[in-house]
């Protein structure tokens, strides 16, 4: 099995942070993937301070596992929520990532996945987490 994490963002005005790649089409939650010895949740933290130079400063959130077909056979995602935090300087735009920022729930980026609209609305609304991404 291989593992991956995102976290969801969220401050204080209903905005959640997203990045879009430079390799894939779209808007993401920042994440990746979970390296030999790496808890769930120290990825998690990692990956955002690399993609977005967020540092979590209190308890994240599990909000779901979800197997992720798409990518293969073998992969899962572990999402956590991130409501704590502290906004480092803003992350010079690179092949990896090519733009990010905040943006209101109500008013999203033109591009949003399907996968990242869906875990919105589940921790949002409150619609039950889904089995798959």
């Amino acid at each position: 099995m291989t593992m991956g994490v995102r976290a969801v963002v969220l401050d204080r005005n209903r905005s959640v942070f997203l990045v879009r790649h430079g390799y894939v089409p779209g808007w993401h939650f920042p994440g990746g993937g979970v390296d030999t010895g790496e808890s769930c949740l120290h990825a998690m933290a990692r990956e955002l301070r690399e993609e977005g130079h967020i540092e979590v400063t209190g308890p994240a959130q599990l909000h779901g596992l979800y197997f992720n077909r798409e990518a293969s056979k073998r992969d899962h995602v572990a999402v956590y929520v991130v409501r704590e935090f502290k906004i480092g300087p803003p992350r010079a735009p690179d092949w990896e990532i090519a733009e990010s920022g905040f943006f209101p729930v109500d008013a999203l980026p033109e591009g949003v996945t399907r996968g990242t609209r869906e875990r919105l609305a589940e921790i949002l609304v409150g619609i039950p987490p889904a089995a798959e991404w």
